[in-house]
């Protein structure tokens, strides 16, 4: 990732050194023109319906997956619980990314499904699909991320006991829709934005 600028201390003072420019199509957001690190001023943007999905996935051991399956852990019913941590992550994630705009999210559905085809170390899993939703003036795909890593997080720290050796895997955004950019899909020719 390159940098207008970059900052270096100097006996002990905070000082900009010249560094590689950004081509202004793919200049980051979240810098200012001086290099530093900054919340977007989203107040000149109108609200518009906004969606994210994102998707990630937990392998595990396929004993693992049949107590989840049973719902024969100890701490009960996993899926239930990794829900309501998916819910608790996507409506937290201005206080885990530092430059994400705080978010009145509409809502924030989840999805589990099981992945008996193994990888290749053997291991099925689960798959965590998560889509939240909003009307605003910035998109919410930090929050589908966050809600996907919660329900992956929740789901290893309930069954840890039994298989600590569990691996997260291909947290992605797969869909985004609204705002100017308009609709970006995983898959579409060079994950291009489709107004």
């Amino acid at each position: 990732m390159a940098f207008r600028y970059r900052y270096v201390k100097k006996d002990n003072t905070l000082i900009q050194k010249k560094g590689m420019t950004l081509d202004e199509p793919d200049k980051l957001s979240h810098f200012s023109d001086t290099g530093r690190a900054r919340m977007v001023d989203v107040s000149a943007k109108p609200n518009s319906l906004r969606s994210a999905t994102a998707s990630g996935i937990l392998r595990m051991r396929e004993a693992t997956l049949m107590r989840i399956r049973e719902g024969t852990l100890a701490k009960g019913n996993v899926l239930a619980v990794a829900d309501v941590g998916a819910v608790m992550a996507a409506k937290h994630t201005p206080s885990l990314i530092p430059m994400c705009h705080p978010i009145a999210l509409s809502g924030v559905e989840v999805d589990f499904r099981e992945i008996l085809t193994p990888d290749a170390e053997g291991l099925p899993g689960i798959q965590v699909r998560a889509t939240a939703r909003c009307t605003g003036a910035t998109g919410v795909e930090m929050e589908a991320l966050s809600a996907v890593s919660g329900a992956l997080l929740t789901i290893y720290d309930m069954c840890k006991a039994i298989d600590r050796g569990m691996r997260i895997e291909n947290i992605q955004l797969e869909e985004k829709t609204g705002g100017k950019s308009g609709t970006w899909r995983r898959g579409t020719p060079s994950g291009e934005a489709t107004p």
